[in-house]
């Protein structure tokens, strides 16, 4: 029953749970976002698609122009063994950047398709906020190589959730689209539900380091029915982007809690704590 369950739980939420009341102004919200989605789809019916960062004609669905595409900071070896950030230099086999020795996560490794600069910035927006939810396809296709890098036959894709009240304002979580997609490509176990968000956080848009951790502190749960099959189980955490990682860790901590025997973390977009702040989003 979870696993019919955790495969929708990406949609729309429209039935309301007993004894729980929307407002008029949640409804309202609800409204607008459906609509502004099936908009998008009338739109791409009718209109030739167009690059969703510049706006120039493309080929493909989804896809960005040449100019755009080359823009894009691609992530390739050498990386940190622990962060998966570019290292300058070949040092060697699993070589730790500076930053993840002054620091470690308490994830096992992070690995990203892109750096979260330029076109990057652009896609995660239209992405995550605008309802274009056609990019999944795209964002999921760039981080297949990053991917491959954790994936183990065992492993569980869990996607970072969204608390109930910002998925019925958003109506889709972009990190089970993500996690849905790449699963799927590795035929591979996700449990779309694995984990819960119990407590609705402010927006880590702004906030330093300290302040993000201290916004998702005791956020998150692991789901009744999952905590049996995470018991002993590699768990791949995906997520759109990885700034401070305060989000990522306290998940990662309830899935450490539950038994992971490693949490790897898989985003489109990292952020190079060496090149920018920690108030970058």
């Amino acid at each position: 029953m979870g696993d019919k369950l955790s495969s929708l739980q990406w949609l729309p939420e429209t039935v309301e749970r007993p004894g729980e009341k929307r407002s008029d102004t949640q409804v309202s919200k609800e409204l607008f976002n459906q609509l502004k989605r099936a908009f998008h789809l009338v739109l791409d019916a009718v209109f030739p698609q167009s690059c969703p960062v510049c706006g120039q004609l493309v080929q493909s669905e989804g896809g960005l122009c040449l100019s755009c595409w080359q823009e894009l900071d691609l992530i390739s070896a050498p990386v940190c063994e622990r962060l998966g950030v570019p290292l300058h230099y070949e040092l060697g086999q699993n070589a730790w950047s500076a930053a993840a020795l002054v620091d470690p996560p308490d994830y096992d490794r992070a690995r990203g398709a892109v750096l979260y600069n330029g076109p990057a910035q652009e896609l995660i927006k239209r992405f995550k906020f605008y309802g274009e939810v056609r990019l999944s396809r795209f964002l999921s296709s760039c981080m297949l190589s990053a991917a491959a890098e954790l994936v183990l036959p065992e492993s569980i894709f869990v996607p970072v959730p969204l608390h109930t009240s910002r998925l019925r304002e958003r109506t889709y979580n972009q990190s089970a689209l993500l996690a849905r997609d790449l699963a799927g490509r590795f035929e591979s176990r996700v449990v779309l539900d694995g984990l819960a968000r119990i407590r609705r956080t402010n927006q880590q848009v702004g906030l330093k380091k300290e302040a993000r951790t201290k916004n998702v502190q005791n956020a998150f749960v692991v789901s009744s029915h999952f905590l049996a099959d995470v018991y002993g189980a590699p768990v791949i955490l995906v997520d759109d982007v990885l700034t401070t990682g305060a989000t990522v860790e306290e998940c990662t901590r309830v899935l450490q809690q539950a038994g992971a025997s490693r949490v790897d973390v898989l985003v489109f977009a990292l952020v190079d704590p060496e090149r920018v702040s920690d108030t970058s989003r």
